[in-house]
């Protein structure tokens, strides 16, 4: 019998203040996102998904033969055939968009390609999770291709949430995954206010399932999907919000967050290296998001005097001990000093983002750094310094999921430059990743404009036209 207990993740209440976004919309007219099918169907997932994760145990275990029964019902239902949504030809261009553009973003951080080799396999004889792909894979499209009035994406998530409906209760970790497809499918144009509304229903099977970090197989992979859009809509939300899995809640069960580092360390993998970055950098976002509770609403969570100044420190010296102990494939191969950003080389995946949240992390924690605190002058106690490393990770490395997973941080790095050639680089850094990925990145040029006091004119933006990789 399985302890369902109340999860740590529940629907929020929150309003649109907590952002700072002031477009709450996409960068062009995007229907999909305000389309009442789509509200509906969304609603229908995320309820299904909360009722899922707060169901209590059953006070008596259901005999045997039942359960055998039961069991045998919902592998029939996932596995039945179905009515294609599409066309047969449509298709094989959603799954080749799907290997080739939207599978390398699943995949950043993991080396076995689990997203663009495992579940593609597997989805051929479980349609919803089948359907969950081609629906990612038409949203990115359509996305990238402008497609206002024509949603073949829809169709395909509301299908895939149809076939899941009856599957949920399988505990089967391809119904995970495709939640965490269509969870991702959401997030491509969401609101930035709707964020987190859409990662609460993922985060609350998460909890409730005890999935983490550290479990077996398919699962690890798709958490750490998760994890990466759970740590983007902390970003976000600007220092109100921790990620809604507290990171304690990413180890595996019974670790001490004290024995995090040795936890990841004994996986003695690249991989979960770069996997540590995203956990670290979500402490960071915790412990901005628990200090500006403290000083803001007196909320009692140890970030008062001495207390905040041990977390302070154990969590910077954390993340230097990341940088020290990188395995090679995260080092990178090449760095140019050029201006106003060093073009900073990597050769593999995860290295590039993993590195980039480094520099993210400890520009959180040095705007937050107590007075009393004085360590030793170095680069990495300029916030600066950390902010031109993440510009020119982006500018020199071309890898789509990469490229999306660098708006957060290129919104938190662009904050502290005052020059116009500065600001011009980095709109067109955003333009190009929405142009390439089809993923919404133009509401930050808003919110940088903001932040620099003027609008970046379009004679600006075509001056000296930063040149970006080449992408294929």
């Amino acid at each position: 019998m399985n302890d369902w207990s109340q999860p740590d993740a529940t629907p929020s209440n929150s309003t649109d203040a907590a952002f700072a976004s002031p477009l709450g919309a996409t960068s062009w007219g995007d229907g999909f996102s305000h389309d009442p099918g789509f509200l509906a169907s969304q609603e229908e997932l995320r309820c299904m998904l909360f009722n899922l994760a707060q169901s209590a145990a059953p006070t008596r275990a259901p005999s045997p033969d039942t359960q055998e029964q039961d069991a045998t019902q919902l592998r029939d239902r996932a596995h039945a055939p179905t009515r294609p949504v599409l066309s047969n030809p449509r298709r094989i261009e959603y799954l080749k968009n799907y290997v080739g553009q939207v599978a390398p973003w699943l995949d950043m951080f993991d080396s076995q390609c689990t997203f663009r080799v495992q579940i593609p396999a597997l989805a051929r004889s479980f349609p919803a999770l089948l359907n969950a792909i081609l629906a990612i894979s038409a949203r990115q499209m359509e996305r990238k291709e402008g497609i206002q009035d024509s949603f073949d994406s829809l169709e395909l998530y509301q299908e895939a949430i149809r076939l899941l409906s009856p599957l949920l209760q399988m505990r089967d970790p391809k119904v995970v995954a495709a939640c965490v497809l269509l969870c991702c499918l959401e997030m491509m144009s969401a609101r930035a206010q709707d964020w987190q509304r859409h990662l609460e229903g993922c985060a609350a099977l998460f909890d409730a399932f005890q999935m983490n970090g550290f479990s077996e197989g398919l699962l690890q992979a798709v958490f750490w999907c998760y994890a990466r859009m759970d740590l983007c809509g902390a970003l976000i939300s600007d220092g109100t919000q921790s990620t809604l899995l507290r990171p304690s809640k990413w180890l595996a069960p019974g670790c001490h967050e004290d024995d995090a580092a040795k936890l990841f360390k004994a996986a003695q993998s690249p991989d979960m290296h770069a996997n540590y970055a995203v956990y670290l950098c979500a402490k960071s976002c915790e412990l901005v998001a628990d200090r500006t509770q403290f000083v803001e609403l007196a909320v009692q969570n140890d970030c008062t005097g001495e207390a905040f100044n041990c977390r302070w420190l154990q969590l910077w010296g954390d993340l230097q001990n990341w940088l020290d102990s990188r395995p090679p494939e995260l080092l990178p191969i090449n760095t140019t000093t050029t201006k106003p950003f060093p073009h900073i080389l990597f050769l593999q995946w995860a290295a590039i983002s993993s590195n980039q949240l480094y520099h993210t992390a400890c520009i959180l924690l040095l705007n937050l750094m107590p007075k009393s605190i004085k360590l030793q002058p170095t680069p990495a106690m300029s916030a600066l310094w950390h902010a031109r490393r993440i510009c020119g990770i982006s500018l020199a490395n071309p890898h789509h999921g990469c490229l999306n997973n660098a708006i957060q941080p290129l919104w938190i790095a662009g904050r502290l430059f005052s020059h116009v050639s500065e600001h011009t680089i980095i709109v067109e850094l955003i333009r190009h990743i929405e142009a390439e990925t089809g993923w919404g990145a133009c509401w930050r040029i808003r919110d940088l404009e903001l932040a620099w006091g003027y609008q970046v004119s379009r004679s600006d933006r075509t001056m000296d036209r930063p040149r970006f990789p080449v992408t294929g």
